[in-house]
């Protein structure tokens, strides 16, 4: 018996995927800076009160999410850079 091939996307339509894709993730860094810094302010202004550290946490995991984003933005700017370095050798 012969299995089924496995569907493949053409370089094309992945292209254009990882375009909106890396869109996206633009957006989602600047939704996180927003909060990063509203967080911050308020943990700046609850200095010492019982509320500081659900702010700190809070910011811990905004860090957390934006180190995600940051990565997958530094992954693809290295596969390109790549990609441009076999076209022009």
């Amino acid at each position: 018996m012969t299995e089924p091939r496995k569907q493949q996307i053409d370089k094309e339509t992945w292209r254009k995927w990882s375009f909106y894709i890396d869109i996206i993730v633009f957006a989602i860094i600047a939704v996180c800076i927003y909060f990063l810094i509203q967080h911050a302010y308020a943990a700046g202004l609850n200095s010492g009160a019982p509320g500081e550290a659900q702010e700190w946490f809070i910011i811990s995991g905004v860090v957390a999410f934006l180190a995600i984003c940051l990565t997958w933005i530094f992954i693809r700017l290295y596969w390109y850079r790549g990609e441009i370095e076999k076209r022009y050798r």
